[in-house]
């Protein structure tokens, strides 16, 4: 679904919200809550079409209840849940939330403590998915649909210009160095757009062993260091790159180099037929090898009427027979280790690649302060890298915003 769609889909959610008609997916009338589950998620019209068609059914069948699947954007549910629960009637069962906006929702007290179901996670977890849930050694979400960014590359211009994929900073900068000498352009890619997540900014952090936290410590100086010797080599794109801009600019060959989402290969390689696309884990920095864990989360509002059929809705999406479907037909990655084997054969060396991935990939910081912690970053990034301030007095005086968001958060 475009994007324009699912802002339409979320907005006329959020009227039906405010009006009580919570309808279900087949039809209109007014649901009986003590036998409907009320999940939101936020899917396309493809992912949409894969739950409601293979999943969702055999659940309602085995457990004779209704599911209504209600769209919901993710940048909406905590609005959504705070009206619920300021007018006293929760409407929503269970939610699938984005891994790295869960702080809001258990600081504001919007979300149960699962803690007493942890033992239901599969041990097959790959990562520290699991562990993304937890806040203050409570469990308030479950793991189900896990993701972490994978390196694509252009096979056939790589062994034009006679390179390999990079496996380190160095080899980076000199891959974009010559594509660059080559081509007259940049053909390498990042996502530094300097507004919205910083994903790929705290995997350069942090894999030269700094903290987003701290931003003025030794490995964030020498990972903004780096980025602001590299920058010069990128490609303009690289200020545009979103998961879905970056798939275009690899299936047009307007860059050759790019991290981005594991689905990104159903649309370059099986849909576009770009072969020659190829994928792996990615490079190390100097302090080892690190990855920004994404995803969605499952978690059940506070006052939710039906708590324990939405934990056994998580079960049932967390099982390997779920995994397997939502990989398979929707491209996901699986949080479980045993799933991949059901993969199609075009699909194999993506998701090897996403298993290495998920295997190092780390959640953002869950803090309340994050948004601050994002804008100061965001802001450090385009005053080094677009106007070539020095790196170390920039980064003390973000450093001492994030110390002050820290500071009123408590």
């Amino acid at each position: 679904m475009k994007k324009g769609l699912r802002q339409i889909a979320a907005g006329a959610v959020g009227m039906m919200i405010a009006m009580g008609l919570l309808t279900g997916c087949g039809g209109g009338g007014k649901a009986d809550t003590s036998k409907t589950l009320r999940v939101t998620m936020a899917l396309s019209e493809e992912e949409w079409a894969v739950m409601k068609k293979s999943v969702i059914p055999n659940f309602e069948k085995d457990n004779g209840v209704k599911v209504e699947a209600i769209q919901v954007e993710a940048s909406d549910v905590v609005k959504k849940l705070e009206a619920m629960n300021g007018a006293g009637k929760m409407e929503i069962d269970l939610i699938a939330q984005d891994v790295n906006n869960l702080s809001t929702l258990v600081y504001n007290g919007l979300v149960e403590d699962l803690s007493e179901y942890t033992s239901l996670i599969p041990a097959e977890s790959i990562g520290k998915l699991a562990q993304a849930g937890e806040f203050d050694g409570k469990t308030y979400f479950m793991p189900y649909r896990p993701n972490a960014e994978i390196n694509y590359y252009n096979e056939n211009k790589f062994r034009e210009y006679g390179l390999t994929a990079p496996t380190t900073w160095e080899e980076l900068y000199e891959t974009a160095k010559i594509l660059k000498e080559k081509e007259g352009i940049g053909r390498v890619a990042l996502k530094i757009k300097m507004s919205g997540d910083i994903i790929e900014a705290a995997e350069f952090i942090r894999s030269a062993g700094g903290d987003p936290l701290v931003l003025n410590d030794e490995g964030s100086i020498q990972a903004f260091t780096y980025l602001q010797k590299l920058w010069p080599e990128l490609s303009e794109n690289t200020i545009k790159a979103s998961f879905s801009s970056t798939n275009g600019f690899l299936a047009k060959d307007e860059v050759y180099y790019a991290p981005n989402w594991p689905y990104g290969a159903n649309i370059i390689v099986k849909d576009g037929g770009k072969t020659e696309i190829k994928a792996y884990a990615g490079f190390s920095g100097p302090n080892g090898f690190v990855k920004t864990l994404g995803g969605e989360m499952l978690g059940i509002p506070v006052g939710s009427p039906n708590k324990e059929l939405a934990v056994k809705f998580i079960q049932y999406l967390e099982s390997k027979e779920v995994q397997e479907i939502l990989m398979r037909d929707n491209g996901w990655a699986s949080f479980r280790d045993d799933a991949y084997a059901e993969a199609e054969e075009w699909q194999k060396p993506y998701f090897e690649a996403t298993q290495a991935a998920l295997a190092a990939a780390e959640p953002l910081p869950n803090v309340p302060y994050w948004s601050e912690v994002q804008q100061a970053i965001n802001d450090a990034l385009k005053e080094t890298l677009v106007e070539g301030k020095d790196v170390k007095i920039t980064l003390d005086k973000y450093a001492a915003q994030i110390e002050a968001a820290k500071n009123k958060s408590k």
